[in-house]
């Protein structure tokens, strides 16, 4: 992606302000909170988000460094936005900062997501709900789109990278190959065509040049690296004990009081994979969800991924979170804590797999920082997730086909062709792509078209 235009603007009258003072953690505090419930856009509008108030209002960091720590997260598995946050709050105050920057980037999200999926899922039957969504499906089947076309634009530079992002979506599409194998595959032909063709390889998704100055910043291009964020070997063991037994301590919990194939047992074991899987962003871990969640496990049907996606795209926080969504739909269907606690279920479950998909990627800033920005620009290390990123544009588009399908066929094939959705899929993809409309206005606007259309149908 690309960073907001409003990033190369020329500041000059800001580079005489006097450099901030030290910021407290208190203070960093209530600002991860308050990020947390106006992250909406996405990565790019998360990003833009924190830039705006980080480096050009706050000067908590400069724009080299703040770019430097973007371009780090880029690499990695994982929500880039919610990566970052954790990134400067650990430059900034150590690993409780970085905790509790990561962790306030998704916890309004997660409560708001509950709340959303328990009226989802309890009062979804009502006319007001099913029409709002009628209208917000079509909306995500053309966010999907968009989300191919804004990635691919950026990612396939070269005939060597379609030629990937053709094999991933002909993987999928026809040989219903598991998504963790294709971003395998891609990752081995990235690394072999590193070596043989490294021009063709190269990352293209840069973030600009860092010239542009916003005044002295608390963390300046000439600040010394802490030293918390220095590498060492001691240091990084500790890191890694502390990370496996987070993960392994409450999995092995699940596993004695509920066994191995338990509900939140697998759920547990499942979204640990997921979290592996998001080279690309959230978009390009759907599928994978998808293949589990709904065709392997049955937790939620396909209708209800579609819906779950709709809400993930209307709450602040990650995409990623979408998965909350489906945890608590899983929870509730399957009343792993009996038909009086399906609430419960359905929260536990929800955080259940909020934890299991995020802490990797607190792991991958706090013990992989050091470590990545020593490779930065090795070709032998960014040519296989080039490869990754461009397998990851056929994988999105195969998404987009899939909700198309269940959108605009809602009874197969057989059945016949809901128009309306069509159109509104169509209407959306136009606001999106060609006069570039802020996705929740254009979800907005469906999910009141959808209201009005099964009003008017009801009332006929």
């Amino acid at each position: 992606m690309t960073l907001p235009t409003m990033m190369q603007s020329d500041p000059a009258t800001l580079k005489q302000a006097t450099p901030p003072t030290a910021v407290s953690f208190g203070q960093a505090l209530l600002f991860w909170l308050k990020l947390g419930f106006i992250s909406f856009g996405g990565p790019a509008g998360q990003i833009a988000i924190m830039h705006q108030e980080l480096v050009e209002n706050r000067h908590w960091i400069s724009e080299r460094r703040f770019l430097h720590a973007l371009n780090y997260c880029m690499v990695l598995p994982g929500p880039e936005a919610q990566q970052l946050a954790t990134y400067i709050g650990w430059l900034m105050h150590k690993t409780r900062g970085g905790i509790a920057a990561g962790a306030l980037f998704v916890l309004p999200s997660l409560l708001i997501l509950i709340a959303l999926s328990w009226v989802y899922i309890a009062y979804g039957d009502l006319s007001l709900v099913a029409g709002l969504f009628y209208g917000i499906k079509p909306a995500v089947t053309a966010i999907v789109v968009q989300a191919a076309h804004r990635i691919g634009s950026r990612a396939l530079k070269n005939n060597y990278l379609w030629g990937i992002a053709a094999a991933a979506f002909m993987a999928i599409f026809a040989l219903d190959i598991p998504f963790p194998l294709i971003v395998l595959l891609a990752a081995l032909t990235g690394y072999i065509g590193g070596r043989l063709a490294p021009e063709q390889f190269k990352t293209g998704g840069g973030h600009g040049n860092a010239n542009t100055s916003y005044g002295p910043a608390l963390i300046d291009d000439d600040t010394p690296t802490p030293s918390h964020a220095r590498f060492g070997w001691g240091r990084l063991l500790w890191v890694l004990i502390t990370g496996m037994a987070l993960w392994a301590i409450p999995m092995g919990l699940l596993t004695v009081a509920y066994g191995w194939n338990h509900t939140l047992t697998q759920m547990a074991w499942f979204f640990t994979k997921a979290a592996l899987m998001t080279f690309g962003g959230a978009y390009a871990v759907l599928p994978y969800v998808y293949q589990g969640a709904v065709s392997g496990y049955g937790w939620l049907t396909p209708t209800q991924m579609i819906d779950g996606l709709a809400l993930g795209e209307t709450t602040p926080g990650p995409l990623i979170m979408v998965v909350a969504f489906v945890g608590f739909i899983g929870g509730y269907v399957k009343a792993v804590f009996g038909p009086d606690s399906l609430f419960l279920a359905g929260a536990v479950a929800a955080a259940l797999v909020t934890w299991f998909t995020f802490l990797p990627s607190f792991l991958f800033i706090l013990a992989g920082g050091p470590l990545v920005e020593s490779t930065h620009g090795d070709i032998n290390f960014t040519a296989p997730l080039t490869a990754i990123t461009a397998a990851v544009v056929g994988v999105i588009l195969n998404l987009a086909l899939f909700f198309a399908y269940h959108v605009i066929w809602p009874q197969g094939f057989s059945g016949p062709l809901d128009w309306i959705s069509a159109l509104i899929a169509l209407a959306a993809a136009i606001a999106l792509l060609r006069f570039k409309r802020n996705v929740i206005h254009v979800i907005a606007a469906c999910a009141v078209i959808g209201l009005a259309v099964t009003t008017v149908k009801t009332l006929s």
